[in-house]
């Protein structure tokens, strides 16, 4: 690709957070340019297309309504994916066998054995991938961390993420309802179970449903136990016991965990602690402590946040931007600020703590074997069947 060569991009999904992303991208003017969109909504496909026709001043933005096509098209050098967690895994596989770059929203994943399919085709067709983490391009983050690994909160002893509560409530009981006809269910569903259409069970509110995410564990957990990840230079590891309990709907469509405690000890005795109500991240050390969270870092002693560090410090990844590192990668084929492995690793811990409130006990878990240590139960919960004729291969 020429330096001077547009990066075309193709969405698969573009509502919500896909639209967020869209506007990311249209930031970096002619590094980038958007040459298509994939949606199985098409009021949403349609929406796009008119947002970047509009952008550019053409009609030149194709619509596709299956992915694969899009990810066969030689009008796209790379794909955004922002679709539910069911279908992560499979998309971006398939783009990475085509030979496209991808940006992959967190969690990375639905399950563990995902992330290990993803990472093996990503390295076998030299593709760079992006997990949407945008908090590692974020410098209160960052500085969290380099404080913390430069040691001047001391030892770490245990470290807190609060996450918020579920933003949507369900009725206790449904009835299916008719499929509107914008919206290729079936598509929609894809390898997830075949159920009766809901209009709470897509798009935004998927979320809250196990067969197609993880709740709020999934969503902001994604986001702050990667920062804890990071902090302790976990990124291509993970704790080594995880315990927890979490409370769940007992009627209605929703059924993750709508209030969650949990804890993940590592083999460094560093435990981490999350529980429902806030945002933020908490590191406690021997020598004091850190907040951060998003817009803000605090410590106590407050003088240590403006530690000058050392030339000789750790310095962490730089990335002040994370579409644009995804596309300054694209050109240098060098790994962006958080690629598949790391965004496997952190998905990962979210899927653990899930396991084992679901589950109700201590397990203890092998990073380096991906396996839950005597438990064939929870080992079992690692990988789910796909509805034919999708596959994980």
């Amino acid at each position: 690709m020429s330096v001077s060569t547009a990066i075309r991009l193709g969405f698969i999904g573009t509502a919500n957070q896909g639209t967020i992303n869209l506007k990311g991208f249209f930031k970096h003017g002619d590094a980038c340019v958007v040459t298509a969109v994939c949606d199985v909504d098409s009021r949403h496909a349609e929406a796009a297309r008119k947002l970047i026709n509009e952008h550019y001043g053409n009609e030149q933005c194709r619509v596709f309504h299956d992915f694969r096509e899009l990810n066969r098209w030689n009008g796209v050098d790379a794909v955004v994916i922002t679709t539910p967690d069911h279908w992560h895994a499979y998309m971006a596989i398939d783009a990475a066998r085509n030979g496209k770059d991808i940006y992959l929203e967190k969690p990375l994943t639905l399950f563990v054995a995902e992330g290990r399919a993803i990472c093996r085709a990503v390295t076998a067709n030299k593709r760079i991938l992006q997990t949407g983490s945008q908090q590692r391009s974020m410098a209160e983050f960052r500085r969290a961390c380099e404080l913390v690994r430069n040691g001047y909160l001391g030892k770490i002893e245990w470290i807190e993420v609060a996450i918020p509560p579920n933003n949507k409530t369900c009725e206790p009981s449904w009835q299916p309802m008719p499929v509107p006809p914008e919206l290729d269910y079936d598509f929609w569903l894809g390898p997830a179970p075949s159920v009766p259409y809901h209009e709470q069970r897509c798009h935004y509110q998927f979320r809250f449903i196990s067969d197609y995410s993880g709740g709020q564990v999934t969503n902001f957990g994604a986001h702050h136990l990667d920062v804890a990840q990071w902090a302790l230079g976990m990124d291509h590891s993970g704790p080594c016991e995880v315990w927890g309990q979490g409370e769940y709907p007992t009627s209605g469509l929703f059924n993750t965990a709508t209030k969650v405690s949990f804890s993940m000890r590592y083999d460094s005795g560093v435990e981490v602690r999350c529980v429902t109500g806030g945002s933020k991240v908490i590191f406690h050390g021997s020598r004091g402590s850190l907040e951060v969270w998003r817009g803000g870092l605090k410590t106590d002693p407050a003088d240590i946040a403006d530690t000058v560090l050392a030339d000789s410090a750790v310095r962490l990844y730089h990335s002040d931007d994370h579409y644009g590192n995804f596309l300054d990668c694209i050109r240098s084929r060098q790994q962006p600020v958080c690629p598949a492995e790391v965004g496997h690793r952190s998905a990962t811990c979210c899927h653990l703590a899930n396991i084992a409130m679901r589950l109700g006990r201590r397990l203890r878990w092998d990073p380096a074997a991906e396996q839950f240590v005597g438990d064939d139960e929870a080992n079992a919960m690692l990988i789910r069947p796909y509805r034919a004729p999708w596959t994980l291969d």
